[in-house]
């Protein structure tokens, strides 16, 4: 039987929701990873030293018995330049979010030019910038390629600040990581497979609806393969983002897809299919551990060639989700953890 080990999986950009959602969803990710960045826009959105350790605790309790460490992150807002220096030691990142571009992010930025002096903080105190990069642009496939022209003005104002550049779903984009030494960029597994005849080809389906949304053909294809070459300047990051299923099948589906289920046997075969199997290590783990300089717990998951099918629905007593790739079949399962 072929197997394939990976050390200290992590996800660096994980919605885990809270309550019911948190319980149900949080296994799924801690049983296959060592760790994962856990993003701040619950409700309401994590803005104080003190709901990011109830967070926290929160998450630790979900994930059970499993071994995962989360790298926690906080909502970015006008913060006093004390609280910056009080916050570095908590946290691995502060999340920008453009006002209203995605979930619970109505307390977002309304203006970029507003945040420099917390821009300059971070910077003088190594906290890393995450993006949510997208404007409110009328035609939503050109949203990420819209706010490219900001991320290049943060990019160069503040040199020194590592800038990362959540779900990167365009060709533009890639373009963007490539040409500035300070940004960097999650990948997720929708965007590497998905275009937006998926979404809405033959018929809609809200559960592939996610912001950014996925795209063409060429941005699928440019996304994968900076994937499977996995630069030294992009990594892993799920963007797992679950829903429950009466939101997701209803006239105003939220943004959001829930991968967590599927996501290693899916880069294993997507990796091997390609030949790039060697890649996988670091763009799963290695990249992530250098761009961010942590040191993840030592965690082997080994994954077998046989047959793994994706859950059709993930539920518990009160909630239910779908997750993507529900139902279908994988060439490689999770076979052990240690």
């Amino acid at each position: 039987m072929q197997t394939f080990t990976i050390k200290s999986p992590l996800d660096m950009h994980l919605h885990l929701r809270d309550s019911e959602m948190l319980r149900l969803v949080a296994p799924y990710s801690a049983e296959a990873f060592a760790g994962g960045v856990i993003m701040p826009n619950i409700t309401p959105p994590i803005t104080t030293l003190e709901a990011l350790h109830a967070y926290r605790k929160r998450v630790l309790e979900a994930c059970g018995n499993h071994l995962f460490l989360p790298y926690m992150t906080m909502f970015l807002k006008p913060y006093e330049e004390s609280f910056f220096e009080e916050a570095a030691a908590h946290i691995i990142a502060m999340k920008l979010y453009p006002a209203g571009v995605t979930t619970n992010s109505e307390e977002g930025a309304k203006n970029i030019d507003s945040l420099e002096p917390q821009l300059k903080a971070m910077e003088a105190l190594n906290i890393p910038l995450s993006v949510h990069a997208e404007t409110h642009s009328p035609n939503l496939f050109e949203r990420e390629q819209n706010f490219l022209p900001i991320l290049e003005h943060i990019a160069k104002k503040f040199p020194k600040l590592k800038v990362m550049f959540e779900h990167i779903s365009s060709k533009e984009g890639l373009k963007l990581v490539a040409d500035y030494e300070n940004i960097y960029a999650t990948i997720t597994l929708h965007h590497m497979t998905l275009t937006v005849d998926d979404l809405m080809g033959e018929r809609l389906n809200p559960h592939l609806f996610c912001k950014p949304v996925v795209k063409t053909e060429s941005d699928r294809d440019a996304v994968l393969e900076a994937a499977l070459n996995a630069s030294p300047k992009v990594m892993f990051g799920s963007d797992s983002a679950p829903h429950p299923r009466e939101s997701k099948e209803s006239a105003s589906a939220p943004a959001g897809i829930f991968s967590a289920p599927a996501i290693l046997p899916k880069l294993v075969e997507i990796f091997e299919r390609h030949g790039k199997l060697d890649n996988l290590q670091n763009f799963v783990s290695d990249n992530a551990k250098s761009i961010y300089g942590i040191n993840p717990p030592e965690k082997f998951v080994a994954l077998e060639k046989s047959e793994y099918r994706v859950p059709s629905l993930c539920k518990n007593r009160d909630t239910e989700v779908v997750p993507l790739f529900a139902a279908e079949s994988c060439l490689w399962g999770i076979s052990s953890v240690e």
